[in-house]
């Protein structure tokens, strides 16, 4: 199982909230493709849960949770970790960090397909 938590700092600064925004059908249905993706590289995996949070997520609250089960660990735990990749890649959630400052900034995560990072 993995578990994702909203950090309370970033580079130095104050992290107070994050607020994530999805379109939520192609995200469902880039979800979905993953669990596929997953069931079809991982045959013996028996049960996927993938749930992202929308909207505000204060500090120490989960923003993801993946929970995958399979007769063996070491596939699960695979699994885990191919899922937030590739979650994180391709599916449309966009997260708005808040500082104490009231600042904040849009992030991309590095692993983004269409990040602005990867066009320079």
């Amino acid at each position: 199982m993995g578990l994702g938590t909203t950090r309370n700092n970033f580079e130095g600064k104050n992290v107070v909230r994050l607020e994530y925004e999805a379109y939520v059908s192609m995200a469902e249905a880039e979800i979905k493709k993953i669990c596929s993706d997953i069931r079809n590289k991982w045959p013996m995996i028996q049960h996927i849960s993938v749930h992202h949070r929308l909207g505000v997520v204060d500090i120490t609250e989960a923003s993801v949770i993946i929970a995958i089960s399979s007769p063996h660990r070491n596939e699960s735990l695979d699994a885990v970790k191919y899922c937030i990749t590739t979650l994180k890649a391709t599916v449309p959630i966009w997260k708005k960090e808040v500082y104490e400052t009231e600042e904040y900034t849009w992030k991309e995560n590095k692993e983004c397909q269409w990040s602005r990072n990867e066009q320079k």
